[in-house]
């Protein structure tokens, strides 16, 4: 793949993700972005757009049926939930998709109705996906033709709680997730509760007791326990345009210890590029991961006795979106991992 180039389009490219998607790729020595995709933008070009990618040489928006898609291997997938699996069932068998919705992240196609209030128009395709937390899928993610890219909440708390929950060192019905995110989180869609005058200098919950993400995450924490595993999650929307902060509250099993939790979480990304378990006694903070697909986790014993607290810091439209995204692109050509993201955390 060394001297290769792939051909790559971008759905929902006026997007915030498709945004940082584009920023991304577009440094990646081995993609041509051939085809920017955003109905309602169509058009315009992408300075227009996104003043902050005039730089770039890229071609205008267009609509899907301007794409030539024989010029397209690989789509990225940036559009809203709920459109995604209709526009992708739509592309020729042979591109490769990397979504970054949440149309293709359930294995049930029930589980999906019931949570995102539709059918799913494309259920023989989720056949075909693979769920896309690159540091636990690599493997299924090399052959993959779909690669449903987890949401931002999931990749922080799972990367979190996937080495615990497979190794059985916490109780798999006793897990609560206090969970803040920036308002990018809720897409570039204007909306009155998302206003600065709204949102900032605030910080209020959302979704309480029924948030989408809850059952993306109990599916692959059951997928790792081997067994049911019921969370408590609470998102909250925290004046910060961008960054994603998990406090994780966990009860041990059995003689388990907080140094348990910790070792089993360095032992599991040891050889990991982007998800740092930090020292002991550093407090992982999102303006330390901001901009970057680095994952921060720290692990804290409980004033309790039996309990354990477990915080995980991403950047939500980086290593919980685009990033990650890009991240799959590498390891389903067999590039390494972190080309094209080995860009620094921003600070301050």
């Amino acid at each position: 793949m060394a001297n290769k180039t792939i051909r790559a389009a971008v759905l929902g490219a006026s997007g915030y993700t498709g945004a940082d998607l584009i920023r991304l790729a577009a440094l990646h020595p081995a993609i041509k972005l051939t085809a920017l995709i955003a109905k309602g933008h169509a058009g315009q070009s992408l300075a227009q757009v996104f003043p902050h990618l005039a730089s770039l040489d890229l071609p205008a928006l267009v609509t899907a049926d301007q794409v030539d898609w024989s010029a397209v291997d690989v789509a990225f997938g940036g559009l809203p939930h709920g459109t995604a699996h209709t526009e992708i069932a739509q592309l020729p068998e042979r591109i490769r998709v990397i979504d970054m919705s949440a149309d293709f992240r359930l294995r049930d196609p029930s589980l999906y109705a019931e949570w995102y209030g539709g059918e799913h128009s494309a259920p023989a395709l989720l056949e075909d996906a693979v769920y896309g937390l690159t540091d636990h899928y690599r493997d299924a993610i090399k052959s993959a033709r779909i690669v449903a890219c987890p949401g931002c909440y999931p990749t922080a708390v799972l990367l979190a709680l996937l080495p615990l929950a497979k190794a059985k060192l916490i109780a798999l019905d006793d897990i609560i997730i206090d969970a803040k995110s920036g308002v990018s989180g809720a897409g570039r869609t204007v909306k009155q509760n998302l206003l600065f005058s709204e949102a900032g200098e605030g910080l209020s919950p959302y979704g309480i007791g029924n948030h989408r993400h809850v059952p993306e995450i109990e599916q692959e924490l059951g997928l790792a326990a081997g067994a049911p595993v019921r969370i408590n999650f609470t998102p909250h929307l925290a004046p910060m345009s961008r960054g994603e902060l998990c406090t994780i509250y966990v009860r041990l099993a059995g003689k388990t210890t907080a140094a348990d939790l910790r070792q089993a979480l360095t032992g599991a990304y040891a050889d990991a590029a982007f998800v740092h378990v930090v020292v002991e006694g550093a407090i992982p903070a999102t303006q330390h991961v901001r901009g970057s697909n680095y994952c921060h986790i720290g692990v804290f014993a409980d004033r309790i006795e039996g309990r354990a607290i477990v915080v995980s810091t991403i950047d939500n439209l980086v290593k919980g979106s685009a990033g990650q995204a890009l991240q799959n692109f590498n390891v389903m050509y067999g590039f390494d991992e972190t080309l094209s993201l080995e860009q620094l955390p921003l600070f301050p």
